[in-house]
């Protein structure tokens, strides 16, 4: 006597369907593809941090451009960039704890130092440049070294990022190019407006 080939029972030890083992195998290749892509890159930025910051940038911009003195204006964007960076990472962190995912992976390692060239280059070239009272360059300064950061770490993370950091570039690019009393404008447009815009893609197609 011929013994029946063995089909998988469900939880309640009911056979289950074709239907249902195609189901279960379509979620066991969802999960393996997510695993690789975490593995390879880091998914963990936050679309919705990156919102918060956006948001954040517009009142900032607003009291820049209503600044008294050139100190006031610096104090203004300095107290926005530490906002814009806690809220980036505790958001990230979040994300990262919510996937269950270690924050610094190998990937999350790359992105971290590549991203922080640049904004360590920034910070560095502010200095002399406010103190030498060239305060103009600031602006389109700050974008084209932030959209730097985000393009060249963004080969470690999902494809949205590098195409956000081209577009803070050419931010960058034009406010070096535009008059000076739209520097402020610029800023909106870019830590305002394109981090809204950049941070929803992220949060619609990567899970937050």
């Amino acid at each position: 006597m011929t013994t029946p080939p063995h089909t998988p029972a469900s939880p309640q030890g009911a056979p289950e369907t074709p239907d249902a083992l195609h189901a279960r195998a379509l979620d066991d290749l969802r999960y393996i593809r997510r695993t690789m892509e975490g593995a390879a890159s880091f998914t963990a930025l936050s679309g919705w941090g990156m919102v918060a910051i956006g948001v954040t940038a517009f009142p900032a911009a607003y009291l820049a451009a209503e600044a008294a003195t050139r100190k006031m204006w610096m104090w203004v964007w300095l107290i926005e960039a530490v906002i814009g960076f806690a809220i980036g990472f505790a958001t990230t962190a979040r994300k990262a704890r919510a996937a269950q995912q270690p924050l610094l992976t190998r990937p999350g390692r790359r992105f971290a130092l590549t991203f922080a060239t640049p904004m360590l280059a920034g910070a560095i070239l502010t200095i002399p440049l406010y103190y030498g009272r060239m305060e103009a360059v600031l602006p389109g300064m700050w974008l084209l070294l932030y959209g730097t950061a985000f393009a060249t770490a963004g080969a470690f993370s999902v494809s949205t990022v590098p195409v956000m950091g081209l577009c803070f570039m050419v931010a960058g690019a034009a406010a070096l190019a535009a008059p000076v009393s739209v520097g402020n404008l610029f800023l909106a447009a870019g830590f305002g407006a394109l981090h809204v815009v950049f941070g929803a893609l992220i949060a619609r197609k990567h899970g937050g």
